[in-house]
């Protein structure tokens, strides 16, 4: 057994490197371990679907061995977390070894749905880590349930110029190949030619290794304006967690922007010390070609989209729920879109953006 005690982080992305990071700052001088089922140290994940994927990125890693080893952070890498015993304070990986803990943060963030039905073979990916972004891009050499349809037709839009052929409201029915992916068939009795399948159907929080803990998990762990959860000494940060925010409902936010404002609450809440609330704007952005769609606040499907800007090919949105503004999307706009994040953040009156 592992008894080194102090805080132990489980995960192995941004929302563990940026606590480890403000535990430092905030002059904690105790143990931390970080824990992470991958053999890499801690790296950023969105660039995996962007730089990395074009190549023109290798290396995401977050901080170089030098910072964990100058700032006494221990390494567990390539075994991940495979129970958790909350009474007894230990975290039991799946090579056997056991871990204790004055003070957990579960920071596992997520793992990405599939499809049962889909057969073993070759050339079906899904993409969520560095060796899976590495492995696509060697081989290669859905907005619309989010956005709505107004936005989502403006982004297929922008995909069709690029002469990509999207097809909307229909479903695939399976994947046939001999040892690889040759086929696949779709719900309206087509059938495409295919080399590389990429499964991006969204992800889950990841929580399974909680079952039996009795911590609370509801779309993510459950948790208070501080990330503490229902278990003493156990608290979550980032996709994996679902903080209660100002108005008494549980968030779950999986975008990066809200980690390092996470992490300025967590540290000192689990330190004994005052700590704010969180105040998030969720934040997420893809880069299509040339065009960075972005979008800031909550924005769903069924709310009222007024279009500000649209050129063709760039685009600026506001949305509209209960009279108030609910969100901002853009293409091309960045600009535009982040001077928003102030308006969107106290959900001013629609009237007082569309002037």
């Amino acid at each position: 057994m592992t008894t080194n005690g102090g805080i132990v982080i489980v995960g192995g992305g941004l929302a563990a490197a940026r606590t480890a990071e403000q535990l430092r700052k905030a002059e904690y001088a105790g143990p931390i371990t970080l824990i992470s089922d991958e053999v890499h140290l801690p790296y950023d994940r969105p660039p995996l679907s962007k730089d990395v994927l074009r190549a023109e990125v290798d290396d995401t890693t977050l901080k170089p061995a030098e910072f964990y080893d100058e700032n006494n952070i221990t390494l567990l890498l390539g075994s991940g977390a495979a129970e958790l015993d909350t009474e007894a304070q230990t975290v039991t990986l799946t090579n056997g070894e056991v871990v204790a803990y004055e003070e957990l943060v579960i920071a596992t963030g997520l793992v990405p749905r599939t499809i049962p039905t889909l057969p073993n073979l070759a050339g079906i990916r899904v993409l969520r880590t560095y060796d899976e972004s590495m492995a696509l891009r060697e081989h290669a050499g859905s907005l619309a349930s989010v956005l709505g349809t107004e936005i989502g037709e403006l982004v297929a839009r922008l995909h069709r110029a690029e002469g990509v052929d999207v097809r909307c409201g229909v479903g695939v029915t399976g994947v046939t190949g001999t040892g690889h992916v040759e086929k696949v068939q779709l719900a309206d009795g087509s059938e495409l030619d295919a080399d590389v399948v990429v499964v991006g159907i969204g992800s889950r929080p990841s929580t399974d290794w909680l079952e039996g803990s009795g911590i609370a998990v509801d779309n993510g762990v459950v948790c208070d304006i501080a990330g503490r959860t229902s278990a003493p000494n156990v608290w979550a940060i980032g996709d994996v967690a679902s903080w209660r925010d100002a108005a008494g409902h549980q968030v779950r936010v999986e975008h990066w922007s809200n980690v390092a404002e996470q992490a300025r609450v967590i540290v000192p809440a689990m330190l004994g010390r005052d700590a704010t609330a969180a105040v998030v704007v969720p934040y997420f952005w893809s880069d299509q070609y040339d065009v960075k769609i972005q979008c800031l606040g909550e924005p769903k499907a069924g709310d009222t989209v007024h279009i500000i800007e649209d050129d063709g090919r760039k685009f600026l949105a506001f949305y509209e729920r209960d009279g108030a503004v609910s969100g901002v999307v853009g293409g091309g706009m960045p600009g535009k879109v982040m001077k928003n994040r102030a308006k969107v953040a106290a959900a001013v009156p629609i009237a007082d953006v569309l002037g």
